[in-house]
């Protein structure tokens, strides 16, 4: 019976798994991760307001696995060898598999001098818990949301939760009735932030913060973070509290494997993704760089689309074929604002924003019931 390793236990991992016993794939499936539940970061951007309790959104996988026959390994990756398609582990047990797919996620950026001193709030559930407290003990000041990319590859980055942060915070503080003592300040590298998003999402998010009495310190290289202020090379921000998103790279054991590296330390892949030079070895998500148009979202969307093709591709080797399914460039994102979500959809040409709506949050809170409901 062919063996399958997917490395992770992320967006990517699971749906590898569904979509390839939805086509019928009888083979022996090993999960190896040092995680054992999956955790919905989309929804931590409630947590503040109290709409999502933490342990909501860890949901263990232990009735998915045996659901779909899987044998799980609860363990780190430490290294891998694409050419002989062995990994190896922290648990001592090297495994080989006949297809390997690389769905670890990425990890953010530390380089920048005193990033320790913000929240990095997409780092995981704990950091949304983190934030929430640091919140909750401030009776005034000024918040600074911001966030950057990899220099090395500039399309490695999630900003969209950023701007979820900052409206969401926004409008939680005039439920509070503590606006007023309260300074909101969105600072990033870029001029116009979220460009991926569409010419027409950015101006839409530039204007939406003017309403809201939201500053903007833009265009400007940062220096460091202190632990009372955000330094740039135009300038600082004073604040008492920051969330800062970095942009990303890949986990760290990809500095002990054989595998071609992008300029920003990820596994390149092509448009089918397969790792370049090795016959059996994929990959899906924030682990990988792909070919694409310039806006190709980091997202857990994106995530599920390469899934998709990674599974149907593995399926058709394994009948003999030629592996022939590209995945679909597609960015889809409601951006919430606690009570109303804005649009933005990417295929092709085709760029289509919607303006906050009150059922866009609605829409969105029935998709994470929609999905989680696979899991749960």
């Amino acid at each position: 019976m062919p063996h399958i390793a997917i490395l992770g236990s992320g967006f990517a991992a699971l749906t590898t798994v569904r979509a390839l016993r939805r086509r019928g794939v009888d083979a022996e499936i090993t999960v190896i991760s040092p995680r054992d539940a999956l955790h919905y970061l989309p929804s931590t951007i409630w947590i503040p307001a109290g709409l999502r309790k933490a342990d909501a959104l860890r949901l263990p996988l232990v009735r998915f696995f045996a659901r779909h026959k899987v044998r799980f390994i609860q363990a780190s990756v430490t290294g891998l060898r694409a050419a002989t398609r062995e990994i190896d582990t922290d648990a001592g047990e090297t495994i080989r598999a006949d297809h390997i797919v690389i769905a670890a996620g990425g990890r953010f950026l530390r380089k920048l001098p005193g990033i320790e001193n913000a929240i990095i709030p997409c780092e995981g559930i704990a950091a949304a818990e983190a934030m929430t407290e640091r919140l909750g003990a401030l009776e005034g000041g000024t918040i600074a949301i911001g966030m950057a990319t990899n220099p090395a590859e500039p399309g490695a980055m999630r900003g969209g939760p950023m701007f979820e942060y900052l409206f969401i915070l926004d409008t939680l503080l005039r439920r509070q009735g503590r606006r007023d003592r309260f300074r909101l300040v969105f600072f990033s590298p870029a001029p116009r932030p979220g460009n991926r998003l569409g010419e027409k999402a950015v101006d839409g998010l530039l204007k939406e913060m003017a309403k809201r009495g939201i500053d903007t310190h833009l265009g400007h290289k940062m220096v460091r973070i202190d632990p009372d202020r955000v330094v740039t090379e135009g300038g600082e921000i004073p604040a008492d509290l920051i969330l800062f998103q970095p942009g990303m790279t890949g986990p760290v054991w990809f500095e002990n494997t054989d595998l071609p590296m992008s300029p920003g330390k990820m596994v390149q892949a092509d448009a089918l993704c397969r790792v370049a030079g090795f016959e059996g070895v994929w990959v899906a998500g924030d682990s990988g760089s792909y070919p694409g148009p310039e806006w190709l979202p980091k997202q857990a969307h994106q995530a599920d689309l390469q899934a998709q093709a990674v599974a149907a591709n593995i399926a058709a080797m394994l009948k003999g074929d030629l592996p022939r399914t590209e995945f679909r460039a597609e960015l889809i994102c409601i951006m919430d604002s606690l009570d109303k979500g804005m649009l933005v959809f990417r295929r092709g040409n085709l760029n289509i924003v919607l303006p906050a709506l009150k059922p866009l949050h609605w829409l969105k809170r029935m998709f994470e019931n929609h999905y989680l409901r696979v899991y749960r």
